[in-house]
């Protein structure tokens, strides 16, 4: 759950308590509205019946030590059994489809990451293929500490590297590693395409993940 709607949702489950107990029928009864939900529309209708009972019990209370008790156990049901009970299902209520444990956010900003990554890792094989050697950018079949996002050098990386490359089967690996020889390596992925003969529907996908060294 996004840090902003986790803090909000304990706040709406903390109110039952923080009012004691005169805010419980409220914070249900809005999630029930929200929510549509016939757990929250029951617990609602029990928790204004519950604040409707000690309402007409409190003008009693000051001088009936039987009314008091009533009226305290009322108060403890509302505010500390409503704050229970809404702590159990704050996530039902601001998460009801379970999508907040998938967290999309963090993945997609890891993605964000490999692909900054790439792009630093390009350019440097650009400007210095001797350095990206040495730091093997794209060989992740060789010990290495330097992260370049998942590239792979279509130039010196074996077949079964070359299969981690999106859309390349075994068939096209060998196919790669032997038009290589003969070509002495690649420029581009356009090139690589058209000199493999790759399908044209794999050709950018490829591109996003291939790396040039020379």
């Amino acid at each position: 759950m996004p840090p902003g709607r986790a803090a909000l949702s304990v706040t709406w489950a903390a109110l039952p308590f923080l009012s004691l107990g005169f805010a419980t029928p409220f914070v249900f009864g809005a999630a029930a509205l929200w929510r549509r939900s016939v757990h929250l529309l029951v617990s609602s209708a029990a928790y204004i019946a519950v604040f409707a009972l000690l309402m007409t019990m409190l003008p009693d209370a000051s001088g009936d030590d039987g009314s008091q008790s009533a009226a305290g156990a009322l108060m403890f049901a509302l505010a500390v059994v409503g704050c229970g009970h809404a702590f159990l299902i704050r996530r039902r209520v601001f998460d009801p489809d379970g999508l907040a444990g998938i967290g999309n956010d963090a993945v997609v900003e890891r993605v964000r990451q490999q692909r900054l990554l790439r792009q630093k890792a390009r350019a440097l094989a650009a400007s210095d293929p001797g350095l990206a050697r040495e730091l093997r950018i794209g060989r992740p079949d060789l010990p290495r500490q330097y992260k370049d996002g998942g590239l792979i050098d279509v130039n010196h990386a074996p077949a079964e590297v070359l299969t981690l490359l999106p859309g390349v089967t075994r068939e096209l690996a060998g196919r790669i590693e032997r038009v290589r020889e003969e070509a002495g390596g690649f420029m581009s992925a356009e090139e690589l395409s058209a000199l493999a003969g790759l399908p044209p529907a794999i050709t950018g996908d490829v591109a996003d993940y291939a790396v040039f060294i020379r």
